[in-house]
């Protein structure tokens, strides 16, 4: 597996700086082109060496003002960017194929089709992707894409920091930048800029890092992602309870920035609309801007990703195996809750914790297993039933156990693992019937299979366990 590395450059000219904005800033027009002309059904099974050889051929790159190998690789990056949002869509489309039919011959040839780029001759493939694969454009003026061959790095030797030699935008001519670390970048480079400072991204071997030779416990454990804190196991331990406090005091942050930029905003609409042009455009430049916002956003997105990527290392300390909740569906936003809570769960960086969990334990090697959220909230673990769910308290309607709602849920997606009747595709409607059924078996106290225990003896261990369980679970 590869994981990114960045290097910032170090105390970096502004004229240097200067020509490779212009450079970024010609190589995104080229980006636009691609995005504009082969981000959609017309760019379908092209591949980029067709686009470049066809813009060589017409003379279309002789428009570019760079040079042949910068925007050749910026044709291959776009391309490669158009190719994972189509795939991406394709995600949704197969959920579709599962609820839209349980024929496998049908979904066999649906899938078949959609795998090899023939869904514009299905109607229906062809509408799905309509719908879930919007046309997209480009915004990125500001990258810069280096073949691993058209660099060169060295090192000074009064500081021993890493110089880098990139292509300029005439023949022969190399900008050179002060990197801030004495280890060399590899691979193919990708060159950000932004707020005078050159950001280098570079991929490794992840078998390289420290992390990677770091061995994980021997236990088994489920796990539920949550807000207030990153995870909860099946063992009842959280971790990463910084999260919930992070979150709620950027959203807080957020919501009275924006209403007051809202307001700056409300002036100078006013004062263009009155003919002061010169004032509107003095506060644009000076209250409007997004520099600092950006800078803010970046800061946040680094201190989530830390606490997050701690806390799952601090899980496979203890567990080999690991059983997660499947999040990948999106779920609308609860009315009931209030306009604040909702503002503030949206901020919930759950795509996070699920990089997170497969990054680290396939670098550590690890077995993660994900099955179906549906419900592993609201059942009761000690009776198997729907309870009723206080904030963060689980109440069992039939023994009166309280369960702290995240280690409840833990306890039930371990459950849910080998589970034979709830798969990870299974509706939640269904899931619901099933957990219903379980419970009215349970009460009406049917034979269980493997029980060698009689009727009378199942109902007092069974009211034994409840009463010890309320015990161990009272707030």
């Amino acid at each position: 597996m590869k994981v990114t590395r960045i290097a910032y450059s170090k105390n970096l000219n502004a004229c240097k700086y200067d020509q490779l904005v212009k450079q970024a800033e010609r190589l995104g027009r080229v980006r636009s082109l691609v995005w504009r002309r082969y981000g959609a059904l017309a760019g379908v099974g092209v591949s980029d060496r067709t686009i470049r050889d066809q813009w060589m051929k017409d003379g279309t790159s002789d428009t570019f003002g760079v040079l042949a190998n910068s925007w050749k690789e910026t044709v291959r990056d776009a391309v490669v960017s158009i190719r994972a949002t189509r795939e991406a869509a394709k995600v949704k489309v197969r959920q579709a194929i599962r609820r839209h039919t349980a024929d496998q011959t049908e979904r066999k040839r649906l899938f078949t089709a959609l795998k090899r780029d023939q869904w514009a001759n299905d109607p229906y493939l062809a509408r799905q992707m309509r719908h879930h694969w919007r046309r997209g454009q480009n915004h990125t003026m500001n990258q810069i894409v280096v073949r691993s061959d058209d660099y060169r790095t060295y090192a000074l030797v009064e500081d021993g920091d890493i110089w880098l030699s990139v292509p300029g935008l005439e023949r022969r001519s190399a900008v050179r930048i002060p990197l801030n670390t004495r280890v060399a970048p590899t691979g193919t480079l990708r060159l950000i800029l932004r707020n005078n400072r050159v950001e280098v991204h570079y991929t490794i071997d992840d078998c390289t890092l420290r992390s990677s030779q770091r061995p994980c416990g021997t236990a088994k454990t489920g796990l539920d992602k949550g807000y207030t804190e990153v995870l909860t196991d099946s063992e009842g331990s959280h971790y990463g309870t910084a999260l919930g406090g992070l979150l709620r005091a950027e959203s807080d942050f957020l919501k009275t920035k924006n209403a007051r930029r809202a307001k700056i905003r409300f002036i100078a609409e006013k004062a263009r609309k009155s003919g002061d042009t010169a004032k509107a455009e003095r506060i644009e430049a000076n209250n409007l801007g997004t520099a600092k916002r950006s800078h803010r956003r970046r800061s946040f997105e680094a201190r989530v990703r830390s606490v997050t990527f701690t806390a799952v290392h601090q899980v496979l300390d203890k567990a080999q195996q690991i059983v997660a909740e499947d999040l990948t569906r999106s779920f609308p936003p609860r009315k009931k809750l209030g306009k604040d809570t909702n503002r503030r769960l949206a901020m919930w960086t759950k795509g996070v914790t699920a990089e997170a969990l497969n990054s680290v334990s396939e670098r550590r090697g690890s077995a993660l297993t994900l099955v179906n959220a549906a419900y592993t909230s609201q059942v009761a673990p000690c009776c198997r039933i729907l309870g009723t769910r206080k904030g963060d308290r689980l109440h069992c309607t039939q023994c009166g156990a309280v369960w702290q709602a995240d280690h409840a849920a833990a306890i039930n997606v371990l459950e849910r693992d080998g589970d034979p009747d709830i798969t990870l595709h299974t509706s939640h409607a269904r899931v619901k019937q099933i957990i219903q059924e379980r419970a009215d078996r349970r009460r009406t106290r049917l034979p269980v299979q493997d029980s060698s225990l009689s009727g009378g003896e199942r109902t007092i261990r069974s009211e034994r366990q409840c009463s010890r369980t309320r015990k161990q679970n009272q707030p």
